[in-house]
């Protein structure tokens, strides 16, 4: 045997040595009447009494009750850590809680709840709810999860929440004590943590902002396809609700509604969701019935002839709308569109001078990037170029917030970028005198308590980073009794959004729940900045129908930038 074949034979072995060493035992109760209390404590924070068990990967407690100083740290109802504490209890679980009755859910979610538990009956294994942002999805969910459980005989409910987890699983769990576990066990998590719970069953599972599942090459949906039975047969499937008013931007970035297809198509569903090459499959699955795809560089992409996409959208549509019963539901706002408009700015002598540089700058490195077909140095080139150009127009920003501030609004802005847009903003209200609630930085501020400050007005600014999963907008009822402040929302996108997912998103904020938020893109005037403003301006106002809306705004932002060579997915990587 050669020295090579030996060392890997070696190395296999130490492989299949270290995987099989086992577990540390889990904590078991020593007296009578003890328990195992789960603790969620901070990283990096050591508290007395609370010890790491690597079995489970969080922190433990056993006795007979839990001291006082650890009560903070217990998990509320419905998270993770509770679900962990009630396994390793399964004599002792923690009770549920009773519901508050604080939630009176409106006529068109009890009709939404129908809708869904209608498909499930008919022995559907998913449905879309792609109502418009703020007609009530959450509370529409967790009714149908509710109907499902009981038509089905389940026991568990999963819920997969976008983040920040700070606030979208305190609001997922509020729901569901407000309305009621119906008897359900429910577990609320974000798309990072499904690997959690990929080793347990479930027999509903809420996915929202589904859209977050559009790439099939993530981590996150290698996860998703195991804990969701993407690829098992119909009938031994978890039955799935996915939640999104941005489904995707072409009907390839559907791949999450792989099953309902093939289930509403009549087709068995590895036809759809083979699992050695899931994107492709799917691709291939919308080519042989008729969708325009595109084979290239990079892949699958959507035909561009505009005839071919509205017939496509149609049909794809179709296929899930026009079944009995209906396998999705789409509702516009009945409080309108979002208004939205430009907002150019003039930049100053100097400004000018400096964007004229970093735009020189840029069109050299994107024509190098492009002669090379160098994809990384593209996208970061365009990177490099947002934040520069956002960067030279911070004061106008600040002065425009300042003034809206002055006339007793309240004023939500929305960027991309932390360091270059998001901080200097920030900065500069505060020394002003604007006191400002932060939304950015991964963890560096509670995102529950920032928000918090904005809605009962303390702070009548809020700068965000995030795109979806937090409520914004007037009179919102909070979940202490009171309610948000009820000055107007205005909102402004420093930097306009390439991805027409993401912006309509964004403006969901604060336009939802019958409360009318009109949004402003701010631009450079006279630069390449109007021309993408206008662009993203038409594009949000006409994109009235969510489900499966069309690229041809990317594609003219693309070019536009010099950097309609590269992939699709470089254009709308920042919208998760």
């Amino acid at each position: 045997m050669s020295s090579a074949r030996r060392s890997g034979s070696r190395r296999r072995s130490a492989s299949r040595a270290r995987s099989a060493k086992p577990r540390p035992p889990l904590p078991v109760p020593s007296g009578p009447g003890e328990r195992v209390w789960v603790l969620d404590v901070p990283y990096g924070t050591q508290v007395d009494g609370a010890t790491w068990h690597p079995a489970v990967r969080t922190h433990l407690f056993v006795g007979r009750s839990l001291p006082p100083h650890l009560a903070p740290y217990s998990p509320g109802a419905h998270t993770l850590g509770r679900f962990v504490e009630n396994t390793l209890n399964p004599d002792d679980p923690a009770p549920s809680p009773e519901p508050s009755g604080a939630l009176e859910p409106r006529r068109i979610q009890f009709e939404a709840a129908d809708a869904i538990a209608e498909r499930a009956a008919a022995g559907g294994r998913l449905f879309l709810l792609a109502d418009e942002p703020g007609v009530g999805k959450t509370i529409s969910a967790v009714l149908g999860a509710t109907a499902v459980g009981d038509l089905r005989g389940a026991r568990r409910v999963l819920v997969v929440a976008d983040r920040p987890a700070a606030i979208t699983i305190g609001h997922w769990c509020r729901t569901i004590t407000a309305l009621g576990d119906g008897g359900l066990e429910w577990v609320v998590i974000t798309w990072d943590r499904l690997d959690k719970v990929a080793d347990h069953a479930w027999d509903v599972i809420v996915a929202d902002e589904a859209h977050a599942l559009r790439r099939t090459t993530t981590k996150r949906w290698k996860a998703w396809a195991k804990v969701s039975g993407h690829a098992r047969p119909h009938d031994s499937a978890p039955f799935v609700i996915a939640t999104t008013a941005t489904p995707g931007h072409t009907p390839l970035e559907l791949p999450y509604l792989a099953p309902a297809y093939a289930q509403a198509l009549g087709e068995p569903v590895r036809e759809w969701t083979a699992t050695t090459q899931p994107g492709t499959a799917f691709a291939a699955a919308l080519e042989r019935h008729g969708v325009g795809v595109e084979h290239g560089r990079y892949g699958a992409t959507w035909t561009t002839d505009p005839g071919r996409r509205a017939t496509d959208l149609t049909m794809v549509r179709g296929w899930l709308a026009d079944e009995q019963p209906p396998a999705m539901l789409h509702r516009a706002a009945p409080w309108g569109p979002v208004p939205i408009s430009g907002m150019p700015v003039t930049l100053t002598p100097s400004e000018r001078a400096a964007y004229e540089a970093e735009w020189g700058e840029f069109c050299r490195e994107m024509d190098i990037a492009r002669r090379g077909r160098s994809v990384a140095k593209g996208r970061a080139a365009l990177l490099r170029f947002r934040q520069k150009a956002g960067l030279i127009r911070v004061d106008s920003t600040v002065d425009w917030i300042a003034q809206q501030v002055r006339s007793e609004r309240q004023v939500a802005c929305s960027v991309e970028f932390v360091t270059t847009a998001a901080e200097p903003i920030t900065d500069r209200l505060r020394a002003s005198g604007i006191d400002v609630a932060t939304i950015f930085g991964g963890g560096r501020f509670d995102a529950e308590a920032e928000r918090l400050r904005f809605q009962t007005g303390q702070a009548p600014v809020c700068v965000f980073t995030t795109v979806a999963s937090i409520s914004l907008h007037a009179g919102e009822s909070l979940a202490d009794g009171r309610r948000a402040s009820t000055e107007p929302r205005v909102g402004i996108f420093h930097q306009a959004r390439f991805s027409g997912i993401a912006a309509r998103q964004v403006t969901g904020r604060t336009h939802r729940d019958h409360q009318v938020s009109p949004w402003h893109i701010a631009y450079a005037e006279g630069t390449v900045e109007e021309q993408v403003g206008r662009v993203m301006v038409e594009r949000i106002a006409a994109a009235s129908d969510s489900v499966g809306s069309d690229t041809e705004g990317l594609t003219d932002v693309a070019r536009l930038l010099g950097a309609d060579w590269l992939p699709p997915a470089t254009m709308t990587a920042d919208d998760g």
